[in-house]
């Protein structure tokens, strides 16, 4: 399991790398609960995967980062890997799935990293890095079923605590588990009074399923493939990961397609928030599942990423503009 320590230690390791990001306040038309959100759309590659990626590369021996690094990813954690490794000198492979967003796939390739194409299965490219890895001898930087990953992101409920001490509930995306795990763990450790609930798809909601069966649930690919959120389109959650939300996540909601949707496009009507849907999942529960939350008054919501395509982006304002 991640201490505290670790998670600290990591804080040190990203620091000048990752950004501090800090929480705005979010204005709906509802009173009695105050959201604040955790805007990782800042972070240089505009998700808050370069803590974890940072993290990992930079505790790996000189040795081992002579051999290059390799990931599985569907564009973000791609892009902190790349961007890490660029950073620290080391080559970096990719395995990403044929149908990551364009706009994600353009942004690794920029960072110089070397991308290998598979399916759309989670499974299919993680075989792929293995395979890769064991042919040349790459270092496996796994996008959350690690510690060093873990702490990375639990870096994150450190800021958030150091911003609003007195917050009860926070709110974070579900793909494999590295965020919520990471982010739940710093902030049990530090506060054990404070809610942490997870928030995922319908469409992928391995980890709900999971939560509530007491043991890892896998969801087929066809099924996950089928939300709007690419980066939440894990089949199932890291064994490492399962560990820490099983010991400090108090619960985990579902919500819609539709609702992701509207999540992002209220997030876009400021320029400091905007989301991917992925980023946005956090959000939309907070708006849509409020009778299954804790009825708290000061709320987090972690905006986990901002990297949407912008043709994306102005479909959903149309779509907004032609129901209204």
């Amino acid at each position: 399991m991640v201490s505290l320590a670790k998670i600290k230690e990591a804080q040190s390791r990203i620091h000048g790398v990752a950004v501090q990001t800090h929480l705005i306040e979010f204005n709906y038309p509802e009173s009695g609960a105050r959201l604040y959100l955790k805007p990782e759309n800042q972070q240089p590659i505009g998700a808050f995967k370069l803590r974890g990626a940072y993290n990992k590369i930079a505790s790996i021996s000189p040795e081992e980062l002579q051999r290059g690094v390799i990931t599985y990813s569907s564009g973000n954690h791609a892009q902190g890997v790349a961007y890490a490794a660029r950073a620290l000198g080391v080559r970096a492979v990719i395995v990403m799935p044929d149908n990551a967003p364009a706009i994600k796939r353009e942004a690794t390739v920029a960072l110089g990293a070397e991308i290998v194409f598979v399916g759309p299965g989670s499974a299919e490219r993680q075989v792929k890095a293995e395979e890769l890895a064991a042919q040349h001898g790459y270092v496996i930087v796994p996008p959350y079923n690690d510690e060093q990953i873990i702490a990375g992101q639990g870096t994150i409920g450190l800021e958030i605590l150091e911003d609003l001490p007195e917050v009860e509930t926070v709110l974070a995306p579900v793909g494999g588990g590295g965020l919520i795990s990471g982010v739940a763990t710093a902030i049990k450790l530090s506060k054990p009074s404070v809610k942490v609930i997870g928030v995922e798809p319908e469409l992928a909601g391995d980890a709900q399923a999971s939560l509530r069966a007491g043991k890892i649930v896998e969801f087929p690919a066809s099924e996950v493939s089928r939300t709007l959120a690419d980066g939440l389109r894990t089949q199932s959650i890291g064994p490492i990961n399962f560990e820490h939300i099983r010991r400090y996540v108090d619960d985990i909601v579902t919500v819609t397609e539709d609702e992701i949707r509207e999540a992002v496009r209220l997030l876009a009507l400021n320029p400091k928030t905007v989301a991917e849907p992925s980023g946005a999942v956090a959000t939309a529960g907070f708006l849509f599942r409020r009778d299954r939350l804790p009825q708290t008054k000061l709320n987090v919501a972690i905006i986990s990423g901002g990297n949407i395509d912008p043709k994306m982006l102005e479909e959903l304002r149309q779509e907004a503009l032609h129901s209204s």
